[in-house]
């Protein structure tokens, strides 16, 4: 097996992180939250030669959610995730756009598998633990890969910020305590991927976040 490798493929006015991850020798991988703009995703996907075994949600907003139907229909491959504490958020994806006021085509979605905290997803030999961690949504699951000090965030950590908790299901002190309970102890040397932005290591953001002050 090759090396680890990942790319970013901003879609939706959200300019959300669309995230292909993938072995650089077989081309197995995954994309994980596929929250709209499947056209473009799919092309990146083939010019990259990538065969998309999985198709991996890590919580149910429309920017995350919003194209992995339609994207498991073109590409076969069966989504994983969020927990099941987000099933009302993708039971009214298909809606959620226009009560946005956005003109984003997006379809409700039911899994082929919900995630659990301690699940391992993987593909090839390269294996993801499941950490639940609500507060920006319920369902909320982040994808740690121990061996290469690695996190696909989604929405919980940002760069010198952390997730919305404003929108429906969410719960800001939820989210400080999964932020303490659950990303500060993988270890300041762990880099990740978030939903928005650039990412970080988590080092970094314990101590220059101002919003993990007193964490």
């Amino acid at each position: 097996m090759g090396q680890l490798q990942a790319g970013i493929i901003p879609v939706t006015l959200f300019q959300q992180n669309c995230t292909l991850l993938f072995d650089s020798e077989t081309k197995e991988g995954v994309i994980v939250d596929p929250g709209g703009d499947v056209d473009r995703i799919v092309e990146a996907v083939g010019g990259q030669g990538v065969t998309v075994k999985e198709i991996w949600i890590t919580h149910g907003h429309i920017d995350h959610a919003g194209g992995a139907d339609e994207l498991r229909e073109r590409l076969g491959a069966p989504v994983i995730g969020p927990h099941e504490a987000d099933k009302p958020l993708l039971d009214i994806l298909d809606t959620r756009a226009a009560a946005l006021g956005f003109d984003l085509p997006a379809r409700k979605l039911t899994p082929d598998r919900w995630l659990q905290e301690g699940d391992v997803v993987s593909f090839g030999t390269h294996r993801f633990e499941v950490l639940h961690c609500p507060g920006h949504a319920p369902g909320h699951v982040i994808f740690f890969n121990r061996e290469m000090r690695f996190v696909i965030m989604g929405d919980v950590l940002f760069n010198r910020s952390i997730g919305r908790t404003d929108l429906p299901g969410g719960n800001h002190q939820q989210l400080l305590d999964s932020i303490r309970d659950k990303v500060l102890p993988l270890g300041d040397d762990v880099g990740f991927l978030c939903g928005h932005g650039p990412g970080s290591r988590i080092g970094d953001e314990r101590r220059e976040n101002p919003f993990l002050r007193g964490l």
